[in-house]
């Protein structure tokens, strides 16, 4: 359990990597990002709650995400002035799109997809 524990934290830190890199390489499209970012997500949840069901951690995963969205039509001062600091852009975004919803469907049902697969049938520690 404590390797898969590992794994879940390898797995955050290359998307991590990959999704902040998706925002500074020109010519990468930005809903590259947003679905990273849905990714990121789900193996977030994956890590810390590795006992429960994996479709559990897709739902929570999708609540999450949306709801940041969704909150990015909320403009309240505070919330406006934390959005302006770089982490609280990329956690909080900055503006409300449709469009972002799917990339979070897409994201969230490839990393449950990628969990289902690879993780269950070999170690990614050899990788």
């Amino acid at each position: 359990m404590k390797s898969n524990r590992l794994n879940y934290f390898f797995l955050i830190v290359l998307v991590l990597i990959l999704g902040i890199l998706s925002r500074k390489i020109s010519g990468i499209p930005l809903f590259i990002g947003d679905i990273l970012y849905a990714v990121l997500i789900y193996f977030g949840f994956r890590f810390l709650i590795m006992d429960s069901k994996k479709s559990t951690s897709l739902l929570l995963s999708l609540l999450f995400c949306f709801s940041i969205e969704i909150l990015q039509l909320v403009q309240i001062d505070w919330l406006i002035a934390i959005r302006k600091t770089t982490l609280g852009y990329y956690i909080l975004g900055e503006g409300f799109l449709w469009s972002d919803l799917l990339c979070y469907i897409m994201g969230t049902f490839m990393a449950f997809l990628i969990d289902k697969k690879l993780i269950k049938t070999q170690n990614l520690n050899s990788l």
